[in-house]
């Protein structure tokens, strides 16, 4: 039904304004009695061997889903309906802000793929903490967590110890997005040296709590192997927890959308099916180069059960969704697990 009837009547709007409708429209529709029952029914698997134990946690399922979607934290409990194993809120920021100018949201539908360059628009750090308050306990929640536009290189440490020290008691785990290619000194981000600065003192204020939270590193699908492997050194000497590979593009190569249509758009991070061979390829080489030292969270381009199949083989233990979920529905989720469970 979604395919056929729901999908095309959203996709005649523009992408941000339904993005927001849609979150009224489950929130509205969760409310009523027995439909939170419904979405269950439908959508979930619930099964033993489909549970994964990573980094001192245990996800119910191995399909969650990938920070930008629930940016405000204000949906997850209504989403853990659908059969999510963890659910990512983020990318927030310390201050609120408004993020790029519209329109800054762009579908490219023969692809199966978006661009975004939406610039970690957010409410903010308080905002997001009041959401998850309302926690029921439904589902892992990941925190991933960015500095503000407007911060200075030289205080984007700081945006991030005060996110991560401030969200501490209400998320699973921390996520350090350093490669969203929308915000502004991205070089910095992307330095080693700099992420081992950034880490440790993460670190640091991790190894304070009575209970720490599993860090992860959050990287862009367009690195070389020199840059892959200096990851693998870099997680090997700071020993984070893991990596989710990876974020959005900048590459534009291969594309069915014209180049006129590529021109208008302008630039962004691109997302979903054209992405999906580049991300697999970034776990494999991370996941053979280092012997299987880490875990790896594969998200980029997984609208089908042999997309999720594909990032597992490729050395993934667990697998996140996105533009799969808006393009394919959230019976993606129950057909991945499905597929998963047939395998053990």
């Amino acid at each position: 039904m979604y395919k056929l009837i729901i999908r095309p009547i959203f996709f005649l709007f523009d992408p941000e304004k339904i993005h927001h409708f849609t979150f009224s429209l489950v929130k509205f529709l969760s409310k009523i009695p027995f439909v939170s029952g419904i979405f269950r029914g439908l959508y979930q698997v619930n099964d033993k061997k489909l549970e994964r134990n990573l980094f001192g946690l245990t996800f119910k399922n191995p399909v969650g889903l990938a920070a930008g979607f629930d940016k405000n934290a204000v949906l997850y409990n209504e989403l853990a309906d659908f059969g999510f194993g963890f659910i990512e809120i983020g990318t927030v920021t310390p201050k609120g802000q408004v993020g790029n100018p519209k329109q800054r949201l762009f579908r490219l539908r023969d692809d199966k793929g978006i661009i975004n360059r939406m610039g970690f628009n957010n409410e903010g750090l308080e905002a997001a903490i009041q959401q998850l308050k309302k926690n029921k306990g439904k589902v892992i929640i990941g925190g991933n967590i960015g500095k503000n536009t407007a911060t200075k290189p030289e205080d984007y440490t700081a945006d991030y110890t005060l996110c991560f020290e401030e969200l501490h008691p209400h998320v699973d785990y921390f996520v350090l997005n350093v490669s969203c290619p929308n915000v502004s000194s991205h070089a910095k981000l992307e330095d080693a040296d700099y992420l081992k600065e950034l880490i440790t003192e993460v670190q640091k204020i991790n190894n304070t709590k009575s209970v720490q939270k599993p860090i992860l590193l959050k990287i862009a699908p367009d690195l070389n192997t020199n840059q892959l492997d200096e990851i693998i050194t870099l997680v090997a000497d700071t020993k984070i927890d893991g990596v989710i590979a990876s974020n959005t593009s900048v590459d534009r190569n291969g594309l069915k959308a014209s180049d006129k249509r590529l021109k208008e758009i302008g630039n962004g991070g691109l997302s979903g099916q054209p992405i999906k061979d580049k991300s697999t390829k970034v776990i494999k080489y991370l996941s053979d180069n280092s012997n299987k030292a880490f875990p790896i969270i594969g998200v980029g381009g997984i609208h089908s059960e042999k997309d999720a199949l594909e990032k597992i083989d490729a050395g993934a233990d667990l697998v996140q969704i996105y533009t799969g979920f808006i393009y394919e529905g959230p019976a993606l989720i129950k057909r991945i697990n499905k597929a998963i469970l047939k395998r053990a």
